[in-house]
């Protein structure tokens, strides 16, 4: 366990960090800060995401820019893709040249961006605060518990990636979920929505790998000391953040 960590201390070092600043973030539960602190780092993922997919247009940042500048205004953010989904389709139609794959950096992450603030808007700081424990919850359980004892091979989009990791993330996961959920949730919701949202970022994680293979990179960036880029880092949530908004929207209200 003691190398474990020794090799593992930049990673954890930087991710100590990210949870302080989320955490501060959470505190004061400001609109316009939350806005703000998610709108810069998905002008990050989608940069990651325009050199994943080999697209390179000025165009997409000035669609993603609007798109989240009315998402503070508009109600229902997530609503907001097929804003996104027009503005596209008309430069393209416009133009008749345009690469269709430049859509992508759109849907991937602008999409769960738009949700993570939805998620935000509807149901409080305290989900996002639930989301942030699941996932990291599920990514630290299956690390250290796939490093310790996983043997059996998950699948080969992440060869490194093992079913008893996964099983143990899941499982922390959903031990942490029932500390950190919502008091106002009832017991059987929080414990399925944990475990829905933990197997959905594993397969966030798991979308992000596939995409760094096609790329042929090893992360997506480096902004972040041992743990790449944003991409690398919110994964997770990208899958989470639309499971999470979409549960509580049917068994919350």
């Amino acid at each position: 366990m003691f190398d474990i960590l020794k090799e593992s201390s930049e990673r954890i070092k930087t991710g100590v960090i990210l949870v302080a600043v989320v955490l501060f973030i959470g505190v004061i539960d400001s609109k316009f800060i939350t806005w703000l602190f998610l709108g810069g780092i998905m002008i990050v993922g989608v940069s990651e995401a325009m050199k994943l997919f080999k697209s390179e247009r000025n165009l997409i940042y000035i669609i993603a820019t609007i798109t989240w500048i009315l998402a503070y205004f508009y109600p229902n953010p997530q609503d907001l893709v097929f804003l996104s989904i027009v503005l596209f389709a008309s430069v393209l139609a416009y133009t008749k040249t345009f690469d269709k794959s430049l859509f992508l950096p759109l849907l991937y992450p602008l999409v769960s961006f738009l949700f993570l603030f939805s998620l935000y808007l509807s149901f409080g700081m305290g989900s996002l605060l639930w989301l942030l424990v699941l996932v990291a919850g599920a990514d630290v359980g299956a690390y250290f518990v796939g490093k310790s004892i996983g043997k059996t091979p998950f699948c080969p989009t992440s060869p490194k990636k093992t079913l008893e990791g996964v099983f143990g993330g899941v499982l922390v996961a959903m031990g942490l979920g029932l500390v950190f959920a919502p008091s106002a949730y009832e017991i059987q919701t929080i414990l399925f929505v944990s475990l829905v949202v933990s197997v959905g970022s594993v397969f966030g994680d798991l979308f992000e790998s596939y995409l760094k293979r096609e790329a042929d990179v090893k992360d997506s960036g480096d902004i972040l000391p041992g743990h790449g880029g944003i991409l690398d880092r919110t994964d997770g949530y990208l899958f989470g953040g639309i499971l999470m908004y979409i549960l509580l929207k049917l068994l919350v209200i």
